[in-house]
């Protein structure tokens, strides 16, 4: 079913439009991280020296409040750039992951049907010497043999695209597995960085609360 649904034309045609999009919002995401650096870096010195000049308190708290703000949006655009590439390289993958299964399921039905039509044959071929045991006629006989042989080399080759049909199956297989192990890895990822951001964003609450005190 969701396979029906990823397969419509429009996201194809939206798919370049997308593509712009997310370029655009990467492009404003580092805009604003470097912005963020050049802030904290300002206030940082206007803070120090502020602090070293022993000014008003009502200065000093009001740069101190510009420094906790810039500190605040260089954490957000941060952590944002980095989550925003790796939900991007998660859609890339999960992708990949499905376009290795819907090949390793084609493989599987072309496997199966080349396992079937060589049944087939082995069962026409045993018919056919059966029927030669029970024959005594020279002529018929050559006849029937050319024909087992024939039949034997449509087998052999059947043999063979079965046996090249299996060595791409079990590759295909294999790239499934490692695609598969790949998203896991980035999952884990995901959600130490997840974790690490609650983490942070709990402590610029409590430094906000202090800050309010």
């Amino acid at each position: 079913r969701w396979q029906k649904i990823f397969m419509f034309p429009l996201w194809s045609k939206m798919a370049v439009f997308w593509n712009k999009m997310f370029l655009t919002i990467i492009v404003l995401l580092i805009v604003l991280f470097l912005d963020a650096v050049r802030e904290v870096r300002k206030y940082s010195s206007v803070h120090v020296n502020e602090k070293a000049a022993n000014v008003n308190s009502s200065a000093f708290d009001h740069i101190q409040m510009k420094l906790f703000r810039s500190q605040r949006n260089l954490y957000l655009s941060g952590f944002s750039l980095f989550l925003w590439l790796v939900l991007r390289r998660t859609v890339t993958l999960l992708t990949q992951l499905a376009k290795e299964m819907a090949s390793h399921a084609a493989l599987e039905t072309q496997v199966n049907d080349a396992t079937e039509a060589a049944k087939k044959y082995m069962a026409e071929n045993e018919k056919l010497q059966e029927a030669l045991s029970g024959k005594r006629d020279g002529k018929k006989k050559e006849s029937t043999d050319a024909t087992e042989e024939k039949l034997k080399e449509e087998v052999e080759h059947l043999k063979a695209e079965l046996q090249k049909t299996s060595h791409a199956f079990q590759k295909a297989k294999t790239e499934v597995t490692a695609v598969k192990k790949q998203s896991e890895g980035l999952r884990r990822e995901y959600d130490h960085l997840m974790k690490e951001f609650e983490q942070l964003q709990q402590n610029l609450n409590k430094a906000e609360d202090k800050k309010d005190l």
